[in-house]
């Protein structure tokens, strides 16, 4: 069993910048990939990224693709989402997920992922 905890959420100016973290708890945490996704009000989730159990490898979805950094802390059990040049588009709740699937597998195998945190609120205001 792994939880997770969002957060860093909040509001912003468009062209700004925010930093999400994700806390894990848990047994071998090091064993799960984990990734980010999104969802903004009246849309359905969609991927934004993904770490490798090392860190050592991420995959991005094409929604924020050049414009986030995934980058994951082991010794901390956290992982990171840095967001730049955001856009009123980029308004969604951000959602933390771990799961044992490879990494460049959790975007495809959303509805099959095990452990989401509650999300945590990011606005962009124009």
């Amino acid at each position: 069993q792994v939880q997770v905890v969002e957060s860093g959420g909040g509001s912003v100016q468009t062209g700004g910048s925010l930093r999400l973290s994700c806390a894990a708890s848990g047994r071998t945490v090091n064993r799960y990939a984990m990734g980010w996704f999104r969802q903004a009000p009246g849309k359905e989730r969609e991927f934004v990224g993904a770490v490798s159990q090392s860190g050592a490898n991420t995959h991005y979805g094409d929604s924020m693709k050049g414009r986030v950094t995934i980058a994951r802390d082991n010794a901390k059990n956290t992982i990171y989402l840095q967001m730049n040049n955001l856009k009123p588009e980029d308004t969604a709740v951000y959602y933390c997920v771990a799961d044992e699937s490879a990494m460049a597998a959790m975007g495809p195998r959303m509805a099959t992922l095990n452990y989401w945190g509650q999300g945590t609120q990011v606005t962009v205001s124009s």
